[in-house]
């Protein structure tokens, strides 16, 4: 379980890690009003924002997604192995897309959204 909880606390820690990379570095950073700052941003700060907003989008998905496996007792190894492979496809997501690799970033995407919808599947079998 302590790689499920793990995995949970990192999915959720996604949207941090991409925005830090949007934000690192920056002596004109306003944190007065950073959404206005971020909409002025171009190239892997742009993207890595982008990727911060996807983050969110997805982590509620996943999360769900653990919450209903584990209580219809989804064997936890199999849980486990769809948790890691969602958290190390959403961290690859992040890289690509701040790299601008459209192509890897969608197939990172598909393995991450895959590995929900099984155990959405797996959930139903029990």
């Amino acid at each position: 379980m302590n790689i499920i909880y793990a995995c949970v606390l990192l999915a959720g820690l996604t949207p941090l890690i991409a925005v830090t990379i949007a934000k690192w570095k920056l002596p004109d950073y306003d944190n007065h009003n950073p959404r206005e700052w971020m909409s002025k941003q171009t190239g892997f700060r742009a993207r890595a924002y982008a990727a911060h907003q996807n983050c969110f989008e997805s982590f509620p998905f996943f999360a769900v997604a653990v919450i209903m496996a584990m209580m219809v007792g989804v064997d936890a190894k199999t849980l486990e192995l769809c948790a890691v492979i969602y958290v190390l496809a959403r961290l690859l997501y992040i890289w690509c897309y701040v790299k601008d690799w459209a192509t890897a970033r969608s197939l990172c995407w598909t393995v991450a959204y895959g590995s929900v919808i099984a155990l959405f599947v797996y959930g139903f079998q029990v």
